[in-house]
């Protein structure tokens, strides 16, 4: 490809500091980029993503508010390019500026060549005894990361928002790649990719599970870190930023950077269709370029003391509250115009329906403590773009005092972490839980309702892409990561005893039987709830990582999706679409508000109730026996919210049994009801796990390890008596 140039050649205007990044609007292209410490920005064009140098090199002729800017009549969609920023190469003062460097602007929206791996990429010399005060000379242009003009019009037809309220939200988290790479009925092209993902196939699994959103794990474009392609790995997850505007171009079927743009705007726009929600798990925290020994792609090379948070006591160094090697910083006005651009970009131009911001807690950081009161969620709580969509964050970073489950402002949901930890300890059979245990199935308002808002800002999960599956939750006690090539060092290395004696693949009848037992009480349990329930991809099959609990890395069958089943995994996804199709059609699963734990009429009974074994009404003492069995009535009749309509919201009344003990127990029913019949509708522990069955006795035989629903039946049903 030659530079892309309509007939008449290339002409150069002043043109316009705004927008920023590179705008065509159909006569030529608009090339603005901030840098506040810059002496000069020069374009560099290239003909194609095999040049080894640029086939022109033009200094942006003006400078206003702080942003270089040029208009170059005649260039056209698909033109690469890049720039070279001079300035002060001063790394103990903070600046990093090295011209011999092509670096990718921040607001790229196409990627057309990915980063080369070469010494060259350092702004200083590479293995180099001084490290990074030394200077490098050398170009980088045949391995920098370049970046391509689009044109952004795309057909979006008659695409309407789903736009589902947040107490109806299911939340499926998955990688676009792993989640289609080896669907026998799609394509090998089609396989990992955008278009894969809004596949009628892709979709149809999506629907039939009863999830209403996709949380897709980071799609902006990302840099595979050079220790890992050295070791023929890769960065799998993505949370490597380099490009907050780009769609990952390696999910793209075309491998184009105008492709992935179309391809990722039509994978939208059909699960819109089928009804789904897209959330992006979005990066903002950090970029790829690492601590002061990493690359320089970007922003480094931009302004580095503009766009990281540097030690003030030494500049040369980065104050890193991600693990990641750097944070960007937050306090400078142009670095949180960059992130609300983005926000915006991503929801009115790819039309995405909320964002899941990634080591968030790091993002709220003014001086060095978290400040949910910061800048960052001032500025989106007035955007009247931002703050519609739905906002999740993950609630902690590796700073000091980062973890902030429970402390994010109104308007914010939270992946729960405590909610995870508890039912994990929980079905662990650890005792003294099942106060922790009530206040997590009733929506943690000891963690949310202090601050006024409701129980959908508990995200409720016991899996996602960081750690276990869940069948390896249930099936390793210890981590097997060696495929890492980090010696088994790398991830967490909780014992979670779950996996009842026998370590990894077993054919022992008892305890595959105990194990599927455990998986339906996880799955039970999150989407029995109050709040938003999020299942991981592939939790619904039985996927398994063979015990590897940091799979960052692994792009390959460890990771991806499989979707050849066996029969155990064949009902294990009955299961979830179950549990799934009960949470729908019990509104009191699916309150606005939290339960008040008493009336809300008289004569009635209190909206949520708490039980015994015997029967009994726990009382305080109770609270805190040693013991892991609890009841709980939830009233359907006292919901007391209304529908779009206006109109009362009624629902039955629910009865749900939770035994992490090993012994079978036998449960009373609750004396006021005891003469009523009580329907089944769920028993972990029967083989046959939706049989419907009527109970007019006193009791239920309460087996070990088990979740067990019933319903207060008004008329009599066809089923069983017992």
């Amino acid at each position: 490809m030659s530079v892309r140039v309509a007939g008449g050649g290339m002409k150069v205007r002043p043109g316009s500091p705004y927008p920023l990044g590179a705008t065509w609007d159909g006569s030529g292209v608009n090339f603005a980029i901030f840098s506040e410490h810059a002496t000069k920005v020069e374009l560099c064009l290239f003909d194609s993503p095999e040049s080894g140098r640029e086939s022109a090199r033009i200094a942006l002729p003006e400078q206003t508010d702080l942003i270089w800017h040029g208009y170059f009549t005649g260039i056209l969609p698909g033109q690469l390019y890049g720039y070279r920023v001079h300035g002060p190469y001063a790394p103990e003062r903070g600046y990093r500026f090295n011209p011999h460097k092509v670096v990718l602007e921040p607001y790229a929206k196409a990627i057309g060549r990915n980063i080369r791996w070469s010494d060259e990429v350092h702004g200083y010399r590479f293995r180099d005894p001084k490290e990074d005060l030394a200077f490098d000379t050398r170009d980088n242009a045949p391995f920098a990361m370049l970046a391509a003009v689009i044109d952004p019009a795309f057909t979006w037809g008659e695409d309407h928002r789903p736009r589902t309220p947040w107490h109806e939200t299911v939340i499926y988290e998955l990688h676009v790649k792993g989640f289609t790479r080896r669907h026998p009925r799609l394509s090998e092209a089609m396989r990992g990719t955008y278009a894969g993902l809004g596949s009628d196939e892709a979709i149809k699994h999506l629907r039939d599970l009863g999830v209403t959103a996709v949380e897709l794990m980071p799609v902006h474009h990302h840099a595979y870190d050079r220790h890992l392609v050295e070791r023929h790995l890769s960065n799998y997850w993505g949370y490597n930023t380099s490009a907050f505007f780009a769609p990952d171009t390696r999910y793209s079927m075309s491998k184009s950077s105008s492709g992935s743009v179309r391809e990722f705007k039509t994978m939208v726009r059909n699960l819109h269709a089928a009804g789904i929600e897209v959330i992006l798990d979005v990066v903002y925290n950090h970029t790829a370029e690492g601590d002061h020994l990493g690359p320089t792609l970007s922003l480094r090379g931009v302004d580095n003391e503009a766009y990281y948070r540097l030690d003030p006591k030494n500049p040369r160094f980065y104050q890193d509250y991600t693990g990641c090697g750097n944070t960007l910083n937050m306090r400078h006005p142009r670095v949180l115009q960059l992130i609300m651009d983005s926000l915006r970009y991503w929801i009115l131009e790819m039309h995405v329906d909320g964002f899941r911001f990634d080591l968030a807690s790091a993002l709220a950081r003014e001086l060095h403590a978290v400040d949910r009161l910061g800048a960052f969620f001032d500025i989106i709580h007035q955007d009247p773009v931002i703050s519609q969509v739905k906002l999740i964050a993950e609630p902690w970073d590796l700073g000091e005092g980062g973890y902030q489950v429970g402390n994010f402002p109104v308007g914010w949901a939270e992946w729960n972490g405590r909610y995870r930890d508890s039912i994990r300890r929980f079905w662990r059979s650890d005792r003294g839980l099942i106060s922790e245990l009530a206040t997590r199935i009733a929506g943690s308002s000891d963690l949310y309702d202090h601050s006024g808002r409701r129980p959908h800002a508990s995200v409720n999960f016991v899996t996602c892409h960081d750690g276990f599956t869940l069948h390896d939750l249930v099936s390793y006690n210890q981590k097997h990561n060696e495929a890492n090539l980090e010696g088994n060092r790398d991830g967490e290395n909780n014992n979670h005893s779950f996996n009842y004696g026998v370590e990894g693949p077993t054919s022992d009848p008892k305890i595959r039987a105990v194990r599927e037992r455990q998986k339906r009480n996880f799955l039970a349990t999150v989407f029995l709830s109050l709040g938003v329930p999020m299942l991981y991809s592939g939790d619904e099959m039985g996927r398994t990582q063979r015990g590897n609990n940091n799979a960052y890395c692994q792009d390959n069958e460890i990771s991806w999706l499989d979707w050849q089943r066996s029969a155990e995994q064949d009902d294990l996804l009955r299961f979830t679409k179950y549990v799934i199709e009960m949470r729908r059609d019990q509104p009191v699963l699916k309150r606005r508000r939290f339960f008040q734990g008493k009336s809300t009429r008289e004569g009635a009974i209190k909206d949520i109730t708490w039980f015994a074994p015997d029967g009994t009404e726990m009382s305080d003492a109770m609270w805190s026996r040693d013991a892991c069995v609890l009841g709980v009535r939830l009233d359907g009749s006292q919901i007391d919210e209304t529908d779009e309509h206006g109109n009362p919201i009624v629902g039955d009344t629910l009865f749900l049994l939770f035994s992490a003990d090993d012994k079978a127990v036998r449960f009373a029913f609750p004396a006021r009801e005891a003469e009523q019949r009580w329907e089944r509708l769920l028993d972990t522990s029967d083989a046959r796990w939706s049989r419907r069955i009527q109970y007019d006795t006193l009791h239920y035989e309460l087996t070990g390890r088990s979740t067990v629903v019933f319903r207060l039946a008004e008329q009599p049903v066809n089923g069983g008596h017992v």
